[in-house]
């Protein structure tokens, strides 16, 4: 199975909808994390729902719109990245990501952020990358800044969630700003020798 390493103990892969039953037993110990900010977390409460959650990806990724991984340390899932939207025909897409308290303090977020980031801007030649998070999840902020993304705004009572509107934050990166992503790229857009077989970011 195709993995990227982002830790000596610790690896990128696709999350897909035969693992629903692994995914639902880490959304439950990662709920304190997850449900105040990702609204498909608080909907993966029993195994049809996980299921439904990793299917809706799986149709995304088959349509070239979206994705998601998932970050197994010590075999273990503790966490994942996903590309929320993929746009190829306006080169823009938005990233996101969550961990359960077991994959916290070992920079196993940023580490699989900055592959995602890599692929979508160097590999596939899109344009921007986005991230979203609430002003009230410094963790999520923390992501954004080590990635040198730059804060284009805060959008005011955006997000409804639980009765409160929550302010987001919008961060970006652009091709121009990330170090890589000017390699001349082949006749289909991609930079040339860069793309894997099955699409997913390769391990540098």
């Amino acid at each position: 199975m195709y993995a990227v390493p982002l830790a000596e103990d610790a690896e990128l892969r696709s999350l897909e909808p035969w693992q629903a039953e692994e995914f639902l037993a880490h959304m439950d110990r990662a709920r304190a994390n997850t449900d105040p900010f990702i609204p498909w977390a608080r909907r993966s409460t029993d195994l049809e729902s996980a299921r439904a959650t990793l299917q809706s990806y799986a149709d995304r990724q088959a349509s070239d719109s979206g994705r998601i991984f998932g970050i197994w340390s010590a075999g273990t899932l503790v966490g994942g990245v996903m590309f929320v939207h993929f746009d190829v025909g306006t080169g823009n897409c938005e990233i996101g990501a969550w961990v359960e308290k077991a994959g916290e303090g070992r920079g196993l977020v940023s580490a699989a952020v900055r592959r995602l980031i890599d692929y979508a801007l160097v590999e596939r030649g899109l344009q921007r990358v986005e991230w979203w998070n609430s002003t009230r999840n410094p963790r999520s902020r923390a992501v954004a800044q080590r990635m040198g993304m730059h804060l284009d705004g805060v959008l005011r009572e955006n997000f409804p969630h639980d009765g409160v509107r929550l302010d987001m934050e919008l961060w970006s990166v652009l091709a121009r700003e990330w170090p890589g992503a000017d390699t001349a790229a082949d006749s289909s857009g991609n930079p040339a020798g860069n793309t894997s077989a099955d699409g997913t970011p390769k391990t540098a």
